[in-house]
């Protein structure tokens, strides 16, 4: 029994200690901050690509090779991309409040009067389990059941916050910052071809107006499908890693924090329910 109450009193004193220094707190503010400001890089990255989609689908590529009329249209490649973009918003929007909203809890609960509250607890605590042991077996179940719901308050934010940022930051993060980077590449390259298929068929129609110019013409044509291709290929690109973005959001953002807390809380429950067989079994040394 003096071995448990030791231990105990060790543990209760870490995590009083840990709550008032608020140095968990630090920790956790700086990455909830990081997090948010990742996500808006990456929010902003797909909002200039929507951009310039948004600009090149606007822009229709006349040619007539040998005579024969035939209009390309670079809205209907880009369209699908512009529509997930669309998609990848909305969740970026949940992301983001998600982020928000734990930064928001984190300066909650790193209040002055929680910490006091739990200071309070965990010191009526430690008098209850060093008392008698009718006091303790009374006691003991019912102030730690007060203590484990301070705790839980305290501290729930700051363990879903370093939870979640250790994961991410050991498998999500390098897959992020790849994805960011293709998307970046590809606004660069929706830009270049756009301008160079605008000039294509501006030179297009100016050697139109001179006759006989037909294998310039054909040359011309293949240019511009070559370059369309190229298109195609950094939409197709884009929208699988808009796709992989999406994912790592939805799992940082949602699904992870919501892991953490629930092994947060089983934990606690686990102990509360142990806790009227830890200071009643072996209580007989007082």
């Amino acid at each position: 029994m003096l071995k448990k109450r030791l231990l105990w009193t060790a543990v209760i004193l870490l995590a009083v200690a840990g709550a008032v220094t608020g140095h968990i707190d630090k920790a956790s503010e700086e990455q909830a901050e990081s997090a948010l400001g990742n996500a808006l890089v990456t929010f902003a990255v797909a909002r200039t690509l929507n951009g310039v989609i948004s600009v090149a689908q606007g822009t229709e590529v006349a040619l007539e090779p040998g005579g024969v009329g035939v209009v390309l249209s670079v809205g209907e490649i880009l369209d699908p991309v512009n529509d997930l973009i669309e998609r990848f918003s909305t969740v970026m929007l949940i992301a983001a409040s998600s982020l928000g909203l734990q930064a928001l809890l984190l300066n909650i609960t790193s209040w002055w009067g929680v910490t006091a509250f739990l200071f309070a607890a965990a010191a009526g605590f430690l008098i209850v389990i060093w008392a008698p042991r009718s006091v303790a077996a009374t006691y003991a179940g019912p102030a730690l059941r007060v203590l484990l719901i301070l705790l839980f308050v305290r501290f729930a934010v700051p363990v879903l916050i370093v939870g979640t940022t250790v994961i991410s930051d050991a498998f999500l993060a390098p897959e992020q910052e790849a994805a960011t980077a293709i998307l970046r590449n590809t606004t660069a390259n929706i830009e270049r071809i756009n301008d160079e298929t605008r000039a294509t068929s501006a030179d297009e129609q100016s050697l139109m107006d001179r006759l006989g110019e037909m294998i310039d013409e054909s040359l011309a044509s293949m240019q511009v499908g070559d370059r369309l291709q190229e298109l195609k290929e950094s939409a197709s690109n884009a929208a699988e890693h808009i796709v992989s973005l999406i994912a790592i959001f939805v799992l940082q953002t949602i699904l992870l924090p919501l892991l953490f807390l629930w092994l947060f809380i089983e934990g606690l429950k686990g102990v509360a329910s142990r806790s009227p067989k830890l200071f009643q079994a072996g209580s007989g040394d007082r």
